[in-house]
């Protein structure tokens, strides 16, 4: 069975041995039974009368396995045979039979609810919690905190004050596990008054000194959360806290690597919530050479987190060492540590360029690749700073072969084009192998020598007019066309506002320490030492609770919620797209024409850069316009939106002969309206370099499309 073979044919078998006054097997009998439980339900009934008679026992250990495994069974047939032996064990004079029934009473209640409830078990469990044995009363909390998460109903284990000091008399005789059950309530218990907070603390305290690295954080859980939802607010408490919680820390981070990352992960959430724990202790998280790749990983992200004006120069010659390292991945997170370092700390920044510079000077790799692309983000943020160092990086140019990199400097360049004596001809260095780069070298490509025709036309004029025209007709990347088209088209009609639009002044970028949003960050800090707060993820998504409380909603549930709230809209005279019958007649027109009630704006209107719905214009810029595709084919209507407006189109925007159609939107006016239309024949197939549809469209008739 441990092995994996199937022996559940065995089981009557098996059941004959479970009346032997031999511990250990029936412990093996027992666990063959909770193993093939669920496969065999009837004949699970057989034990049951062995079942009962154990938990009459005189020997504790036998009656607690009894209990044990009878709640593991996870049988529905078994449920009402277990609850007079449970309710024998709850009221056991051995302590260790009452524990291990008080964890039963949460399985029975997982299985079936109203039978717990109605047998009253649920109710000797609080009552338990007055009980003189610490792990009894450890055990009954935890198993409390187990029902009243998965419950519907509120109120089922609730805390006053004679229970509060309990509890807190039970925390410092308790076992490691009970411990961590005492203070996850003590966590989310709501202290009456700031006074009771402080007590709680103050009773809290000791365990930080735990051998248990659990315990430890379940402890430092109890202060984060006091502190963040505002328990306790006296200053001198709160310092007292940081000073205490400190130390504690510090060793879980010198103990072993699968410690180390776990309080790592849980240290980077406690210093987004409070910048002034370990803020004196930098050097505890330098990477050790024998450190797990984890463990170095995470340690950047703390002494990111750690780093100010006081300890930068330490922070960067750190660095600095860590960028001689063979891991690369390794290397290349401590290069972009220097940059964030720079993005967060304006007075260090110079310092951060310099280090970069030298990382440069190197010419390994991707060193210098990472800088690059580190550089790019200091230039963001540090708008026309450090000029100088472009020459730097431009001599580097042939070194480079990752798309990241390259679209990096290739931003810079546009982006300082009227500084670079030859800008134009960097730029064509990336333009004659324009048609093998990524998607994202070509479009960053693409805006820097507009960027560049923009601030110097005469030495750009050819190489615009060369890249708009590969990328219009040769790329099959439909965000690398379209934004061709739309820069073709600015230039062509408009060339103030094609400045305006290009080359306006971007916001500068902020300093990426925040790891998670502030909502969530809330919930991870009351789940210090969970999985959520390694994973950075929502404690819903961890145990499959069934209880309809939610302290996090996913994005997709609040969408859902407004959907829900609103009312119904008609979209051309249906209520529900859902509910469009393509086989019926088509519902009503307004005699209105949608568009009439937006007045019609010509090609000046920038929110109209893809709608032929306008006379051909003229060319300021002396540039030829792109070129229109011919109508007759229906693929070529769907690359009209994008045309020159040589062809006469509805006010709709979208072509829609009689003998095919397209659902597209009404132009891109600030109201949207959408247009269906029916295909009545099949679509030819796509000439090349044009958006095809899927192959099943070119083989029946009659396809119905909605875009």
């Amino acid at each position: 069975m441990t092995i994996g073979k199937d022996v559940s044919s065995l089981f009557a078998d098996v059941v004959k041995n479970m009346q032997t006054d031999d511990i250990e097997l029936k412990k093996l009998v027992y666990l063959y039974l909770i193993n093939y439980a669920k496969s065999q339900p009837e004949l699970v009934i057989l034990a049951v009368n062995t079942f009962v008679k154990d938990t009459d026992d005189p020997n504790p250990l036998i009656r607690a396995l009894a209990i044990r495994t009878m709640g593991c069974l996870r049988v529905e047939e078994i449920t009402n045979y277990l609850c007079e032996p449970l309710r024998k064990c709850l009221r056991d004079d051995n302590p260790y039979v009452r524990k291990t029934a008080a964890i039963c009473v949460a399985k029975l209640y997982d299985l079936n609810p109203q039978l717990t409830v109605d047998n009253g078990f649920v109710a000797t469990l609080q009552e338990m919690i007055s009980d003189s044995n610490p792990v009894v009363v450890a055990n009954a909390v935890a198993a409390l905190s187990e029902i009243n998460d998965s419950s519907s109903e509120k109120g089922i284990f609730s805390i006053n004050n004679s229970i509060l000091a309990k509890l807190l008399a039970a925390l410092n005789e308790s076992t490691e596990w009970g411990q961590i059950c005492i203070l996850t309530t003590l966590a989310d218990y709501v202290p009456v008054d700031e006074k009771e907070a402080e007590n709680i603390v103050e009773r809290v305290i000791p365990r930080l000194q735990h051998a248990n690295a659990s315990v430890v954080l379940s402890a430092v859980k109890v202060f984060m959360v006091y502190m963040n939802q505002n328990y306790v607010t006296s200053e001198k408490i709160i310092q007292t806290i940081v000073k205490k919680m400190t130390p504690p820390l510090v060793t879980l981070v010198s103990d072993h690597s699968e410690i180390q990352y776990v309080a790592l992960r849980n240290i980077n959430l406690i210093l987004q919530k409070r910048h002034d724990i370990l803020n004196q202790e930098i050097r505890v998280f330098f990477c050790k050479y024998n450190d797990p790749p984890y463990v170095k990983l995470e340690k950047l992200e703390v002494m990111i987190q750690l780093c100010n004006e006081k300890n930068v120069d330490q922070v960067l010659s750190e660095f600095k060492e860590y960028c001689n390292e063979v891991d690369v991945d390794f290397v290349r997170r401590s290069v972009r540590a220097i940059g964030r370092c720079a993005i967060k700390l304006e007075a260090a920044a110079e310092r951060c360029v310099n280090v970069l510079l030298e990382l440069i000077s190197s010419h390994v790799n991707y060193v210098l690749q990472e800088a690059i692309v580190v550089m790019k983000d200091i230039f963001r943020k540090y708008p026309h700073s450090y000029e100088g160092v472009i020459v730097n990086l431009c001599k580097n140019l042939e070194s480079l072969d990752e798309p990241e990199a390259k679209a990096s400097l290739i931003w810079i360049i546009g982006e300082y084009a009227e500084k670079i004596d030859n800008a134009n001809e960097l730029l064509e260095f990336f333009l004659e192998n324009f048609k093998d780069e990524s998607s994202m070298v070509q479009l960053q490509l693409i805006t820097a020598i507009v960027k560049l025709f923009l601030k110097k036309p005469s030495q750009a004029q050819d190489s615009v007019q060369k890249i708009l025209q590969t990328a219009t007709q040769s790329c099959d990347n439909p965000d690398i066309r379209d934004r061709a088209y739309i820069y073709w088209r600015l230039l062509s009609t408009n060339p103030q506002a094609a400045k305006t639009v290009v080359l306006a002044e971007k916001p500068p970028i902020e300093s990426r320490t925040k790891i998670v949003s502030d909502s969530l960050l809330d919930e991870l800090i009351a789940n210090i030492g969970t999985l959520a707060s390694v994973y950075y993820k929502p404690a819903s998504l961890f145990g499959g609770r069934t209880g309809d409380t939610k302290i996090f909603s996913t994005p997709a549930e609040d969408a859902d919620a407004d959907i829900e709230g609103v009312p119904g809209t008609t979209i051309g005279g249906v209520e529900n797209l859902l509910d469009l019958d393509f086989d019926d007649s088509a519902p009503p027109k307004s005699s209105t024409p949608p568009s009439s009630a937006a007045p019609k704006s010509g090609m000046n209107d920038l929110l109209d850069l893809l709608n032929d719905d306008v006379p051909a214009m003229g060319n300021p810029m002396g540039m030829s316009q792109p070129a229109t595709p011919s109508t007759n084919n229906v693929q070529n209507d769907l690359m009209s939106i994008l045309g020159s407006g040589n062809n006469a189109m509805g006010s709709s925007g979208l072509m829609s002969p009689s003998n095919s159609g397209l659902g597209g939107l009404g132009g891109l006016n600030l109201i949207p309206k959408y247009n269906i239309t029916i295909l009545s024949k099949p679509i030819p197939p796509p000439a090349c370099g044009e958006t095809p549809y899927s192959k099943a469209s070119n083989e029946k008739s009659n396809e119905k499309f909605i875009e």
